[in-house]
């Protein structure tokens, strides 16, 4: 092993040491979950944004602001309603005395995006004009308002939840926005045994005090350690493989002809590639495997593939057209 592949190393060990500390204070106030809470870590490895979908009550609120609270930077909660404004999210200008000279200014007050996470509560809930107030921060890392450019703080993760069951008063997100989103992560109910645990936990009267464990220097590293995570040009393949394959233009499965009107971009593939060696990185390895694309495509793929009515009266979902492919398709070079 080279040098500069052994500086690597000891680095990721040293930093995945702090991440299994973040997990670990994670664990102290939510049971279970690990899957979703694992994808949470990938996406800030990743340097994306994530989109939480889960019915009341599955503590996703409470998810992103533990992990908030164990992370040493900035954090604010956006609660979204259908009468919330883009000024709201981004800030406004609010006119100011120089006590000196009596002269007026205009001066320009920083809304609640300037912060390094942000939980924008049932984004679902505002209308599309305030919904792309987001877009630019989520894409830039700045924020236009007038003639002026204001960059955002790094690192910037913006966690978005929506309710899936609720329809009145709700807005889908267009799908320009969603494929900002790097995963789109379903969070389902827990285990029996976990559920138990979170009934003893939350009814009593002993509250579990949170440390912070990682740094925002830390999470720049990290992201920047997750772009050195090597990956196989066969397994490269393997990812241009599959987005391909969703486009109903471009495969030779019949199965993708039949239910799906839009298949995935070029950003899908990214994703897909970033995620992976994110995974990786988060358990301490140094090179992709096939198992960890295959551990991200679900959340990859379910925003950027979209199904025609057909499939939708039948129940087939972008799940499955995902799941389908990943059967199918085989890895080519090994």
């Amino acid at each position: 092993m080279d040098k500069e592949l052994q500086r690597i190393a000891d680095e990721v060990e040293m930093l995945s040491g702090k991440l299994k500390a973040l997990k670990q204070e994670i664990g102290k106030v939510i049971i279970g979950q690990e899957e979703t809470v694992s994808q949470l870590l990938i996406t800030f490895l990743a340097g994306g944004h994530a989109l939480l979908e889960g019915v009341p009550g599955l503590a996703k609120t409470l998810m992103i602001r533990t992990l908030a609270n164990a992370i040493d930077l900035k954090f604010k909660r956006i609660q979204f309603t259908p009468d919330l404004m883009p000024s709201d999210i981004i800030g406004t200008e609010i006119l100011e005395e120089d006590h000196t000279t009596g002269k007026k200014f205009f001066k320009f007050n920083k809304g609640p995006i300037f912060s390094n996470i942000i939980l924008a509560d049932e984004i679902n809930r505002t209308p599309p004009k305030t919904q792309a107030a987001l877009l630019e921060a989520m894409q830039e890392f700045e924020v236009t308002y007038g003639d002026k450019t204001y960059p955002l703080d790094k690192p910037f993760f913006i966690l978005a939840t929506q309710n899936p069951i609720e329809q009145s008063g709700t807005f889908v997100l267009p799908e320009a926005q969603q494929d900002r989103f790097l995963l789109y992560i379903k969070i389902g109910y827990p285990t029996k045994q976990d559920e138990e645990a979170i009934l003893k936990a939350t009814t009593g009267t002993f509250k579990k005090k949170l440390n912070k464990v990682i740094s925002g220097e830390d999470i720049v590293r990290l992201q920047q350690l997750v772009r050195e995570i090597s990956i196989s040009d066969a397994l490269i393949t393997f990812v241009s493989d599959i987005i391909r394959a969703t486009r109903p233009e471009t495969t030779t499965d019949s199965y993708v002809k039949d239910w799906v009107d839009w298949g995935a971009g070029p950003r899908a593939g990214q994703a897909m590639i970033l995620t992976a060696k994110a995974n990786a990185l988060l358990e301490g390895r140094l090179a992709v495997t096939l198992n960890d694309i295959k551990s991200v495509a679900l959340p990859v793929l379910r925003h950027r593939v979209l199904v025609n009515f057909r499939a939708e009266a039948e129940g087939i979902t972008s799940d499955k057209v995902a799941s389908h492919l990943l059967n199918t398709i085989e890895v080519k070079g090994k």
